[in-house]
């Protein structure tokens, strides 16, 4: 495919979606249950599923890449995206070349699209800004539920995420341990009750223009502990969990030049390095097995998030006999 072809249908796909979030965002009434509410082909084996959630009363656009031939029984994974909820074109099919990737896998990939800035999770008050978010209640009965039915899988799923998404697919896993039997995180932040932590997610929230205490509450909320994965380790006992990060130092990605790098994206991947030892460390302590790895090169960039994700499949794959 020509780079000008790419990214027209990247473009027709973002349309797509903008066209049928319009079309679909009345929804039905709240006490109606999840539901499929509409399907649109983009190609032979991606398209995006409308699902309504009843948690957050609203229509759900889903990316949802086909293995070939639109196979029964296969397994799902779950790829979030980051703070921008995988909108404007920050998505996985925009951003990385997964279609190709996943070709030839006999594997669901999903990718909601929505969630900027929330965490992936349950807010304890709805938003001004951003809304009503009750994404772990989305993730963990809605949609899987529908979904399954939909697609004719197997029911053998994984979650992983990256960026802002990383900690939370921890979490996700971690807080339906029925649902989940891998999960991955790509240059993730999980150590959120610690003060720097509770910094750093309060800072990309707000980023968003969300106050980041109608989450979990004010600093010293219970809840902030009981969804960092760094201090529950034992919930993912029995799962096959991958974490990974880079070092921050750039590898010269195509379309990105060295030294802007080093002014931000840079120095966040050296962050979230930090906050990924601590998930690591806090594994080892409890004896809970992982797999652990850390790129010699790579900056806080979806090229690098791309590398993260292809090495993950060597575990998360079989883990779900895809």
């Amino acid at each position: 495919m020509s780079i000008l072809g790419g990214l027209s249908r990247r473009l027709a796909l973002i349309v797509v979606v903008a066209v049928g979030a319009m079309c679909l965002t009345a929804g039905p009434a709240a006490a109606a249950p999840a539901a499929v509410t509409g399907v649109q082909q983009v190609t032979a084996q991606l398209s995006i599923i409308y699902v309504y959630s009843p948690s957050m009363n609203r229509v759900i656009p889903n990316q949802v890449l086909r293995p070939a031939g639109n196979a029964a029984g296969a397994p799902t994974f779950y790829l979030l995206s980051g703070k921008g909820g995988g909108t404007d074109g920050d998505s996985w099919v925009a951003q990385t070349d997964y279609e190709r990737f996943f070709a030839g896998k006999k594997v669901n990939v999903v990718s909601p699209l929505g969630g900027r800035y929330s965490w992936y999770t349950d807010w304890r008050a709805a938003d001004p800004v951003i809304g009503v978010n009750s994404w772990q209640t989305y993730l963990t009965h809605e949609l899987p539920a529908v979904l399954d039915r939909e697609l004719k899988a197997n029911g053998r799923n994984a979650i992983a995420g990256l960026s802002m998404s990383g900690g939370p697919a921890l979490d996700l896993a971690g807080q339906a341990p029925w649902l989940y039997r891998a999960v991955g995180s790509y240059s993730g932040c999980p150590s959120i009750s610690s003060p720097f932590g509770m910094a750093a997610v309060s800072a990309t929230v707000a980023s968003g223009g969300a106050n980041p205490f109608n989450m979990f509450g004010l600093p010293g909320d219970p809840a902030w502990v009981d969804h960092d994965p760094t201090m529950n380790p034992n919930r993912l006992r029995d799962k096959v969990v991958y974490l990974s990060a880079a070092t921050g130092i750039p590898s010269g990605a195509p379309g990105l030049s060295a030294a802007p790098l080093f002014l931000g994206p840079s120095q966040v991947e050296s962050i979230t390095r930090g906050c990924t030892d601590q998930m690591a460390a806090s594994l080892r302590r409890a004896g809970v097995a992982h797999t652990y790895r850390v790129f010699d090169t790579g900056a806080h960039t979806w090229g690098s998030f791309e590398r993260q994700m292809r090495d993950s499949w060597q575990v998360i794959g079989p883990a779900i006999g895809a």
